[in-house]
This record gives C-alpha cells, sequence and structure tokens, in this order.
C-alpha cells in the first residue's frame, strides 16, 4: 500500500488532522516523535507549525528539511 497524503491541518500543540486519498483520516500528535537533529527545531511550536504537503513526496514537510513518511503518517492517523 502506497498511502497518499491530501490534506493535513494544524489542531493545536503538536497535532495535526490528515487525511488520505483512500478517505482514511485521523489525528496525530506528533510530541513524542519530535527527537533527534533534524526534528528537534520542530519543538519550537511557530516552526511546527509551518509545515505543507509536499505534492511529490505526498507527506508533510518542514522547512527546515524534516518530513515523516507518508507510511508512519498513516499508521498512526488509523492505530
Amino acid at each position: 500500500m502506497n498511502p497518499r497524503l491530501i490534506n493535513a491541518e494544524y489542531i493545536d500543540g503538536y497535532k495535526i488532522k490528515v487525511t488520505f486519498s483512500d478517505g482514511a483520516s485521523g489525528l496525530i500528535d506528533l510530541e513524542s516523535e519530535l527527537w533527534g537533529e533534524v526534528f528537534e527545531p520542530l519543538k519550537d511550536p511557530k516552526i511546527f507549525q509551518s509545515f505543507s504537503i509536499n505534492d511529490e513526496l505526498k507527506t508533510i514537510v518542514w522547512p527546515t528539511g524534516a518530513d515523516l513518511s507518508p507510511e508512519f503518517l498513516y499508521q498512526q492517523a488509523v492505530a
């Protein structure tokens, strides 16, 4: 399966509501995932909120270069 992220909406804190092309959606809390060099800057709420959806990768990306795989986001959303 190749999940394709079609929408992501900031909710609050480190929570994002995600929707995939197959209709699956859910609320994911990424607070516990923000560790390591590439994700450390995302602990700043303003930077965290600056995500966008990369049309080519079909996932969330941040201006800092951080991203999360669509498979990871899908698993978190439907869990």
